[in-house]
């Protein structure tokens, strides 16, 4: 090695230390926002052909990514500077993973409570399916293209809005059934997609507001 490249070397040792690398928060996000996608495709499929069996895909794919959140949360620390606010990088990780909480909670207490999918429950995950695919879109294009971005945002806010309707329709359904403890049971199991939906609502609302940031920015 040459005197000048030693000294190159030793240049970039101390900005390093003084700068910390800059992580790429946008791809992390990104990719959590595919694995959300994910999970949210594997309830769907569950409800809709193995409802009788152990969700346990569905939680295993919430676990794995409970940790990649862990990992992002300490380079969140250890980073000098982010491609935009901090707060929001962190509101936006946790929110998506509350969707895939809540989605593995429904799961779960179906299988254990031993409730079959009826056409609510259907309805409410297929809508909270297609909002995190467009969440999932929305956030691998946040940094590069806003107007899809947009669009995307305004087919999540449609997707929850559905959603709604349908806990709203199939609450009345039930109050009318006569059957006490199958309501019981299927009011959680609604529940449980309702909130899955705020939680959507949420994440929604802080990508639109990180988009505004970046934009801004420029």
């Amino acid at each position: 090695m040459t005197e000048e490249e030693q000294e190159k070397k030793q240049k970039g040792n101390i900005l390093d230390r003084i700068f910390p690398p800059r992580y790429d928060f946008e791809g992390m996000l990104a990719g959590q926002a595919q694995k959300t996608q994910e999970g949210v495709e594997v309830l769907v499929v569950w409800l809709e052909k193995n409802a009788a069996e152990d969700p346990a895909e569905i939680c295993r794919i919430e676990a794995a990514v409970d940790e990649f959140r862990y990992d992002m949360e300490d380079k969140l620390r250890d980073a000098f500077s982010t491609p935009f606010d901090r707060q929001d990088i962190y509101r936006l990780s946790r929110q998506m993973d509350y969707i895939l909480n809540f989605s593995c909670e429904t799961a779960r207490e179906m299988h254990v409570f031993g409730v079959s999918p009826d056409p609510p429950i259907l309805a409410m995950a297929q809508a909270l399916l297609h909002g995190t695919r467009e969440v999932a879109a929305g956030v691998e294009l946040m940094g590069s293209d806003p107007g899809s971005v947009q669009r995307s945002i305004r087919e999540v806010r449609e997707a929850i809005h559905t959603l709604d309707d349908c806990y709203i329709a199939g609450m009345k359904e039930l109050f009318a059934s006569g059957e006490a403890i199958d309501a019981l049971k299927r009011r959680e199991i609604y529940h449980h997609l309702r909130d899955a939906g705020r939680a959507l609502r949420d994440t929604v609302d802080i990508l639109h507001q990180a988009v505004v940031g970046i934009d801004l920015a420029r």
